[in-house]
């Protein structure tokens, strides 16, 4: 059994999927619009060049996503997406590059059970921890 995140945007799935491909050293490996498909023709121009559904390869986990219908996007609430990593210098960078105009719940610290903590809301919605043990 394998268990992934799905995550859903609100029409900015393909820049999020780049950004994160970029900072978080993944590698897209799918990024299917609804013009890619058999249904193009019954969706609306304007959703075309939308998000079916991506696949990345970040270390060795899977993060899928779409852009949700419209009318469908809700903001994201109880989860957090959870990067962990030992290297201090790596968990300070990605606090910075998650955070950049994001909202930081709590900001980069030393805590009782890591070396350096974090909770935010990235830029595109999707709520972030970063945990250096």
């Amino acid at each position: 059994m394998q268990l992934n995140a799905y995550l859903l945007f609100n029409g900015n799935c393909e820049e999020a999927f780049k950004f994160y491909e970029q900072h978080l050293g993944g590698k897209i490996e799918a990024m299917v619009t609804h013009a890619d498909t058999p249904a193009e023709a019954q969706t609306p121009p304007e959703w075309r060049d939308k998000i079916l559904h991506a696949r990345m390869v970040v270390g060795g986990t899977v993060l899928m996503a779409s852009d949700a219908p419209p009318g469908h996007q809700q903001t994201p609430q109880g989860f957090s997406i959870s990067l962990g990593t030992k290297d201090i210098a790596e968990a300070e960078r990605l606090f910075q590059v998650l955070s950049q105009n994001g909202k930081v719940q709590m900001p980069l610290q030393q805590t009782f059970w890591a070396k350096r903590f974090a909770m935010l809301t990235d830029q595109f919605g999707i709520p972030w921890m970063i945990n250096c043990d």
